[in-house]
């Protein structure tokens, strides 16, 4: 694991989140995400996972609240800033939210084209990840034309391809064999040892025991639980060997 660095690279402050004039979903929500660690959220269903995460990677705005990202007020950052941010972010949505008219190879490769990749140079990393997830002979397919475990590991592939600063997954294992699901959190965890700090929302508590160096952020009806003292404090990494 990569050795969390000084400052955060998130921050809520006595977050509150509800949809229209319904109870809160998340109720006075705080705490403080270092760079380079891996955090595991978890929670029985309808706990306000999802709706963690949508705060988290910017497609919710908070009922009250501060949330810092970056090192910037989130809440009142400019329209035209967000594409900027959003870069920064890779996300795996639990729906995979796939563009449907273009082959797996062209949804992975979208962000390295947002960011100005030429064509010629983001053939192999393109290439390479999907062998890695084991699609290197769907690449040429559409979508609609994958299962969903196939669905999943483009949208996983899509999200990490451009080593984002936050990785930030819902139930990236919920469609896959227990093999893969391994195989993918491993690649995680080599993006997290890159300097990436990576959230994954899971129900499943057998990939806790997978990553012993991970963080949990416990969700209880709308409120956080701190079970490993993770969220107020830097995580302490022993120095690797010399």
């Amino acid at each position: 694991m990569t050795q969390g660095g000084a400052g955060e690279i998130v921050q809520f402050d006595n977050v509150g989140l509800r949809y229209g004039t319904d109870r809160e979903v998340l109720t006075d929500v705080s705490f403080t995400l270092f760079p380079g660690s891996f955090y595991f959220l978890t929670g029985a269903s309808g706990a306000g996972k999802t709706s963690l995460l949508k705060l988290l990677y910017l497609a919710q705005r908070p009922s009250r609240g501060m949330i810092r990202l970056f090192g910037t007020d989130a809440i009142t950052l400019p329209r035209d800033r967000l594409p900027a941010f959003r870069r920064r972010l890779g996300v795996v949505f639990q729906d995979f939210r796939l563009v449907s008219h273009l082959s797996a190879f062209d949804n992975v490769a979208l962000p390295l084209r947002v960011a100005g990749m030429p064509q010629k140079e983001l053939e192999k990393p393109v290439s390479d990840m999907l062998d890695w997830v084991g699609l290197a002979d769907r690449m040429h397919s559409r979508p609609a034309t994958l299962s969903g475990g196939e669905q999943q590991r483009v949208a996983i592939a899509r999200a990490v391809i451009g080593r984002p600063d936050l990785l930030v997954a819902d139930e990236p294992t919920g469609n896959v064999d227990p093999d893969m699901a391994l195989k993918l959190l491993r690649l995680f965890e080599a993006l997290n040892r890159l300097g990436t700090t990576v959230v994954v929302a899971t129900h499943d508590v057998h990939l806790l025991r997978k990553v012993p160096e991970s963080l949990i952020m416990r969700l209880d009806k709308g409120k956080l639980a701190d079970p490993t003292g993770a969220l107020r404090y830097p995580p302490r990494r022993e120095a690797p060997p010399t």
